[in-house]
């Protein structure tokens, strides 16, 4: 039996083949479970998100410990630091990648399935996000690039813990310095470490500075919010 084009619970693709609707409940148990499904896989790279930048913490909180109680220890520990949150970061980076690329699937389900079920209006069916849902399920693609990724979890968790480490070196180099730091000109001596150069240590300090702005200006200017400030409408409604 031909189906009614005229029927509302069946519509039609541009190549005239029935499309289903809200109507047909084998669509919509599967889109349930489909959903089910990438939600809860985005909730497990959620939590792999938190477990590198516990680590970074943890890792900073010990290196940091550890220089303020020893006095003979110089401040080139910080260079480890540094070294041990960037690459926290690049790895929490890859892994936000992921969590990106699944919870768009997820805000697309939410927006083009959910929706139209919860207002009742089916017209908000149309559009061509089945065929960008299955060629993503096909060929998974990530949906934003590795270095919008890293600015976006540098301005949410990782500026903060490169604050309080570069807080941290600058008291470290004033408070067991050998000469009261009075000058730019002390200062930058007082940089050198043993058989390290003043110079060497300038171009980390200043260079991780650089960067870390640097990274923060793209990510303000290039990047939207997951969840607006305010909602939508601001609605006084919600604050129930």
């Amino acid at each position: 039996m031909e189906p009614n084009p005229d029927d509302p619970a069946v519509r039609n693709d541009p190549s005239g083949m029935p499309l289903p609707s809200l109507k047909d409940p084998s669509y919509v148990n599967a889109m349930i479970h489909f959903y089910r499904g990438e939600l809860s896989r985005i909730m497990i790279w959620r939590q792999r998100l938190d477990v590198t930048t516990t680590w970074a913490i943890t890792g900073s909180t010990a290196i940091i410990t550890v220089a303020f109680t020893y006095t003979q220890v110089p401040h080139i520990i910080f260079f480890f630091n540094l070294t041990l949150v960037w690459i926290m970061l690049w790895i929490e980076a890859r892994r936000y990648r992921f969590y990106d690329a699944f919870r768009g699937r997820v805000r697309m389900l939410e927006s083009h399935f959910l929706v139209p079920m919860i207002s009742q209006s089916p017209k908000l069916l149309d559009g061509e996000w089945r065929r960008l849902v299955c060629e993503d399920l096909i060929l998974p693609s990530f949906k934003i690039t590795r270095l919008e990724a890293i600015g976006r979890r540098m301005k949410r968790n990782y500026v903060f813990i490169f604050a309080i480490i570069m807080l941290a070196w600058t008291l470290k180099i004033f408070v067991h310095a050998s000469e009261p730091i009075t000058s730019w000109k002390i200062f930058y001596h007082a940089l050198a470490v043993h058989e390290l150069p003043p110079w060497l240590a300038c171009v980390v300090y200043f260079g991780t500075l650089l960067i870390v702005t640097g990274l923060m200006l793209y990510v303000v200017r290039t990047s939207s919010e997951e969840v607006s400030e305010f909602g939508a409408n601001n609605s006084p409604l919600w604050k129930i």
